[in-house]
C-alpha cells in the first residue's frame, strides 16, 4: 500500500471574482428561481400588481442569498487518497480509499465528492457526504480496473459544496494526484533448466572472490572475525603477520531478457495483440528468473537496459529482488513500440561480455534481422527465442491461411545458430511453450547438435 498526498480546500477561498464566482455556481434550480423572480417583477410593473412584485422579489432574492451565504461560509476540509495496491496486474482490481477531514471549527453542509479517473479505469466515482461535524472525518472507497497496462493518474479530487435548497453549487479542487501503475500479466512458469544453470547460485562456471567458498592460493591479511582455521601458516611465517586463505564463491548466474519493440515487427493492437503477449511474456520470465536467484536485466531493441545501474546493466546481488522486479515492471507497464528497424543496437550491447542465459521475444524477422539475432547466441551460455508471427495473430480463425512468409525459415536460421527457437501461435500459453523449449533443448543436447 502507498499513501497519497493530502490536499486542502477552503469554502471561502478559491477563484477570484467575488459575487461573480457565486453567481456562476447557481444551479438550474437557482437560475430558474432568479429568472422567475425577474419575470414576476416585470409583470407586476406592467400589470400594476404590488403583490406579484413581492413574490418576484422573494423568488429572485432566495438564490442570491444562498449563493452569498455559501460563498462566504468559512470552513476547511482536507482530503487524502490511498491506493491498495499502487501496482496491479492488468485485469485485476485496485481499491482507492478517500478520506475527508473537517479541520475547521464549523460543521460542513452537504458535500459532493468526485475523483477524476481516466475512462479506461471505469466510471468517474461520485459520493455524497452528509454534514461533517467539526474535527470529524468521512471515509469512502471505490474500485478501478484496467485490461490495458499503463500508468494512469488519479485526481485531483474535487469537492462540490451545495446549499440546503440546492440553489448554488461551488467546486473546489485539491492540488494532489496519484498514479496507478497497471503492469503486464505475469504467468507462473515451470522450473525448467534451459541454460545449463541449475540455480541462480549453484552451478555456474564463473566464480568470484568472496568471504566463503573454495580455497584460493593467494592469501590476504587477517581481519577481525576471520576463522582461525583459515590461517595460512606458511604465508604467516613469510610476511611476519597472520595471513588467511582467500576464499571465493560461485558468481551469480545471469539472465538477459530481450524484448523486441519494433513497430514494424508487430501488427494489431489491444490486450490480445502479439505485442502485448510479448510484453507479458518478458515480464513472466523476468519474475521467474528473479525468484530463482538470477541477476537479470531487461534489454530492448533500442539498446536500453533496465535496471542498468551497474557497468554491465544487471541487477547487482546487493539490490533487492523486489525492487528490481518493481523497476522492470514499471518499465514494461509503459513500454511502447519503437521506431527502429533492426536489432543492431541490442546486438552491440550483448557482444560486450558474457551474458549467461538469453531469452528473447521477437516479432517478425526479415533475413537480415534473423542473421543479427543468430549472432547474439555467441555471447550467451544458452539462448531461447519466442518468435511471433504477427500476421497469424491478426488473422481471423475463419480466414484461410496465407502462404508461408518465411517464418519457418527464420526459425531454422536461429536453430542452426544454436538458439532454442519456438514459434508462438495465436493465444498460446507461455508456460506450455516454456516447457516445450526445455524439451527441445534437451533433445538437441542429446543429439549433440547444440551446446
Amino acid at each position: 500500500m502507498t499513501a497519497a498526498g493530502t490536499g486542502h480546500a477552503e469554502a471561502d477561498r478559491g477563484e477570484k471574482g467575488g459575487i461573480r464566482t457565486a453567481l456562476a455556481g447557481l444551479t438550474t434550480r437557482g437560475r430558474s428561481f432568479l429568472a422567475a423572480g425577474v419575470a414576476a417583477a416585470v409583470c407586476s410593473y406592467v400589470l400594476g400588481q404590488s403583490d406579484l412584485l413581492r413574490v418576484g422579489l422573494l423568488l429572485a432574492v432566495l438564490p442570491l442569498v444562498c449563493a452569498t451565504v455559501l460563498y462566504r461560509t468559512r470552513y476547511r476540509v482536507a482530503g487524502s487518497r490511498r491506493l491498495s495496491p499502487a501496482r496491479v496486474p492488468a485485469g485485476s482490481e485496485a481499491r482507492v480509499h478517500l478520506r475527508m477531514d473537517n479541520v475547521s471549527r464549523l460543521p460542513t453542509g452537504l458535500l459532493m465528492l468526485q475523483d477524476r479517473v481516466p475512462y479506461v479505469l471505469g466510471p468517474r466515482p461520485r459520493f455524497v457526504l452528509d454534514r461533517v461535524e467539526a474535527g470529524g472525518r468521512r471515509e469512502v472507497s471505490y474500485r478501478v480496473r484496467s485490461d490495458l497496462r499503463g500508468r494512469y493518474p488519479l485526481g485531483p479530487l474535487q469537492l462540490r459544496l451545495t446549499d440546503p435548497f440546492g440553489m448554488c453549487e461551488l467546486t473546489r479542487s485539491f492540488s494532489t494526484y496519484d498514479n496507478l501503475t497497471v503492469i503486464p500479466r505475469v504467468e507462473p512458469l515451470a522450473p525448467v533448466r534451459l541454460s545449463g544453470e541449475a540455480k541462480g547460485y549453484g552451478d555456474g562456471r564463473q566464480r568470484s572472490l568472496a568471504l566463503a567458498g573454495e580455497d584460493d592460493v593467494i592469501p590476504r591479511g587477517y581481519r577481525y572475525g576471520d576463522d582461525l582455521r583459515r590461517v595460512h601458516w606458511r604465508s604467516t611465517a613469510r610476511y611476519g603477520e597472520l595471513m588467511v586463505r582467500r576464499e571465493e564463491q560461485p558468481q551469480r548466474a545471469r539472465c538477459t531478457v530481450l524484448l523486441d519493440t519494433r513497430g514494424i515487427a508487430f501488427a494489431g493492437a489491444g490486450p490480445d495483440s502479439a505485442f502485448e503477449w510479448a510484453v507479458s511474456g518478458a515480464a513472466s520470465v523476468l519474475v521467474h528468473m528473479l525468484e530463482r536467484g538470477f541477476s537479470v536485466r531487461l534489454l530492448t531493441d533500442t539498446g536500453t537496459a533496465v535496471p542498468g545501474e551497474g557497468g554491465d546493466g544487471f541487477a547487482g546481488a546487493s539490490q533487492g529482488s523486489a525492487d528490481t522486479a518493481g523497476l522492470m515492471m514499471d518499465t514494461l507497464a509503459v513500454i511502447d513500440h519503437s521506431d527502429g528497424a533492426g536489432l543492431s543496437r541490442a546486438y552491440d550491447v550483448l557482444r560486450g561480455g558474457s551474458e549467461g542465459l538469453l531469452v528473447a521475444f521477437l516479432g517478425d524477422l526479415d533475413e537480415e534481422q534473423a542473421a543479427v539475432a543468430a549472432r547474439m547466441r555467441q555471447r550467451s551460455s544458452g539462448a531461447v527465442a519466442f518468435v511471433l508471427d504477427s500476421d497469424a495473430w491478426v488473422r481471423e480463425p475463419s480466414d484461410v491461411p496465407g502462404p508461408l512468409d518465411g517464418s519457418e525459415e527464420r526459425l531454422r536460421m536461429l536453430r542452426e545458430a544454436g538458439w532454442t527457437a519456438v514459434g508462438v501461435p495465436r493465444g498460446a500459453s507461455l508456460d506450455e511453450l516454456w516447457r516445450h523449449a526445455d524439451r527441445e533443448r534437451r533433445g538437441v543436447a542429446v543429439s549433440g547438435e547444440g551446446p
